[in-house]
């Protein structure tokens, strides 16, 4: 016979979810950091070294939280500041690092051997532009049938069009015919810094 469920218990209730992984939070605040001393820095602070329960006030009277911002050193050196904030900044910033970070793409540039003044400057400038923007650029002379008769020509193509980027960029290897391409691989001159090395530079 079972036994009358008094107060509504149900079999398992108040065990849900105790053995589930705890979250820890990113940083130690306010009464969770155990530590006896701290060093205290931040806006309107004077820094120094200070007992946890003096620093704690000292946030306390500018109603702003304890923070842990350096758990490792010795002493611990924590920040008085609002927390809530200081997490949307960071993620905020992450953020834009991570929009603006850009991984090298490999751009394509095609000729023909016969390809004309106007068509080559066209096309040196988007390279220009390609590389400037830390891309590497792959360049290659397409030949059709015969035309293949005339690698020669698609290899002095390719030097002209290297001495043109010589500036923004520079040959990975000679020119090589693959099949009835002959192509050329540039990357971004040394010292030409990517978009994403000017955008960590920014932060």
């Amino acid at each position: 016979m079972a036994l009358p469920n008094k107060g509504g218990f149900r079999p398992g209730a108040g065990f849900r979810g105790r053995f589930a992984p705890r979250k820890e939070a990113e940083h130690r605040i306010n009464h969770h950091i155990r530590v006896p001393q701290v060093r205290l820095v931040g806006d309107n602070v004077t820094i120094g070294v200070y007992s946890t329960q003096d620093a704690m006030k000292i946030a306390q009277e500018q109603a702003l939280d304890l923070v842990e911002i350096s758990p490792q050193a010795d002493p611990p050196v924590c920040k008085v500041i609002d927390y809530n904030k200081f997490l949307y900044d960071k993620k905020k910033k992450e953020k834009e690092m991570k929009a603006k970070a850009k991984t090298t793409e490999m751009k394509e540039i095609r000729f023909t051997p016969n390809t004309d003044d106007h068509d080559f400057d066209f096309k040196s400038k988007h390279a220009e532009s390609f590389l400037k923007e830390g891309n590497k650029v792959k360049a290659y002379v397409q030949f059709k049938g015969r035309a293949i008769m005339f690698k020669d020509r698609g290899e002095l193509l390719l030097l002209k069009f290297a001495d043109r980027l010589k500036d923004v960029g520079q040959l990975e290897s000679m020119p090589k015919l693959e099949g009835k391409r002959m192509l050329a691989i540039f990357t971004p001159k040394t010292g030409k810094k990517t978009k994403a090395e000017k955008a960590q530079e920014s932060q």
